[in-house]
């Protein structure tokens, strides 16, 4: 590969705490050679005026679902690629409720392989944290780890057994791994579809209070102290979790926080008149408990941005709301939906980022989201101005089930490098 110059660009890093007009020099390995306004140049390197647009590190997302093996219908590795890179999305942690399941070795070594033939971006795969996710039986977290495996988690399932989670936090504790939990009590949660409140009366649907999910995040963070594990919180939703993480942090528990995108920017009332494409694990909740998030955001209780990417099939959405299938896809819409949040004044440019950069990458322990020299040249470029509406069948995605269909956004992906080469461009 030749070496390239980006040139006229806004770097913005929070790993490195830049935010500056300069050059962004790759080597021919695909390498950041250097970054800034005092980058230097070379007559032999090609050039890419880039006119003052902004230029991330790609972008880490650490919950998206692709449908191989088993759900090829909804989704594929090139398919889920695709959508990637044109969201600016460089690196992906995928959950392991395929079909079979990601719970052995042998299921590690397929997906793995089928990832690297496949697939055009960085792809960290999960496994699940019991044997086919039915919340029994360890599964072997050496061994996986051993075979490549980022972090363990039961993807929309939560350990509902202390004992078992008690184990679980030891075990994890002595080898190092990341538990991501589901935080929501099966016994209130069951047979809901919606957040308990108005709403759901008004459309006659079972709702689950927000208590379902502070009850085992409680449980969790008090066996957390006592088995201090690399712990992880996939996604909350509302503001009384908010209060017992905010509690538990205070307390020196060390532990990490996501938030879905859709929670952040969508509340209970867009569901109208029995929207499905907007039926979500967690649900949405009430505006209050959205406006919380952000705050949890801005006062770093909350350190991680999911797209929360589940893509579904039509005929599984068009269903009456308690019988639709549950998600929505995301990944090509995460930043431009994230940065909604820094045009309406929400929360500022550098801390959206850090969510869906640096701090992934931390958590996971993996060397993404950073152009620090010396890391590979995953780059994100982005008119941060640029209007546009999201139409489903413009998106890359195989399935199309969208929460955000004719949503008016303002942020939009131009350029996606991976390694140096350029992989989308629009």
């Amino acid at each position: 590969m030749k070496e390239k110059i980006l040139t006229n660009v806004r770097i913005i890093d929070p790993s490195q705490t830049i935010d500056e007009i300069g050059n962004i020099v790759i080597d021919e390995k695909g390498k950041i050679k250097s970054i800034g306004k005092k980058s230097g140049t070379s007559k032999s390197a090609e050039k890419i005026d880039l006119k003052g647009l902004v230029a991330i590190p790609g972008l880490v997302d650490m919950k998206a679902f692709v449908g191989e093996p088993g759900f090829e219908y909804k989704e594929n590795f090139r398919t889920l690629s695709q959508a990637a890179l044109a969201g600016g999305v460089t690196s992906i942690v995928t959950m392991p409720n395929t079909k079979p399941v990601i719970d052995n070795v042998s299921m590690v070594d397929f997906i793995i392989r089928r990832g690297r033939d496949k697939a055009k971006v960085n792809l960290f795969p999960c496994a699940s944290i019991t044997r086919q996710m039915e919340g029994n039986q360890m599964t072997e977290f050496g061994l996986l780890k051993a075979r490549g495996i980022i972090g363990f988690s039961d993807v929309n399932k939560t350990i509902q057994n202390s004992e078992l989670m008690s184990r679980i936090m030891n075990y994890a504790s002595d080898i190092d791994v990341l538990i991501m939990q589901h935080a929501e009590d099966y016994e209130l949660a069951k047979n809901s579809c919606i957040n308990q409140g108005e709403v759901a009366t008004r459309l006659g649907l079972q709702g689950v209070s927000d208590i379902a999910e502070k009850i085992i995040i409680e449980r969790d963070l008090s066996l957390l102290s006592e088995f201090p594990c690399r712990y992880h919180i996939n996604q909350i939703s509302s503001k009384n979790s908010l209060n017992v993480i905010k509690k538990n942090k205070s307390n020196g528990i060390k532990f990490s926080t996501g938030v879905s995108i859709n929670n952040l920017s969508l509340n209970q009332n867009d569901i109208g008149e029995f929207r499905t494409f907007l039926k979500l694990s967690p649900p949405l909740r009430n505006e209050e408990d959205r406006l919380s998030l952000i705050e949890g955001i801005k006062n770093d209780l909350i350190n991680v941005i999911v797209s929360d990417h589940i893509p579904e099939d039509e005929e599984s959405k068009r269903l009456p709301f308690a019988q639709a299938a549950t998600g929505s896809i995301g990944i090509e819409t995460l930043l431009s939906l994230s940065l909604e949040l820094y045009h309406n004044e929400s929360l500022p440019l550098e801390k959206i980022i850090k969510c869906l950069t640096i701090n992934p990458a931390k958590i996971l322990k993996i060397d993404k989201g950073s152009l620090k020299e010396g890391s590979d040249a995953d780059i994100c470029i982005f008119d941060l101005e640029k209007p546009w509406v999201v139409k489903a069948e413009e998106l890359k995605s195989k399935s199309k089930n969208t929460a955000i269909e004719n949503r008016k956004l303002q942020g939009k992906v131009k350029m996606t490098l991976l390694q140096g080469e350029v992989v989308y461009s629009n």
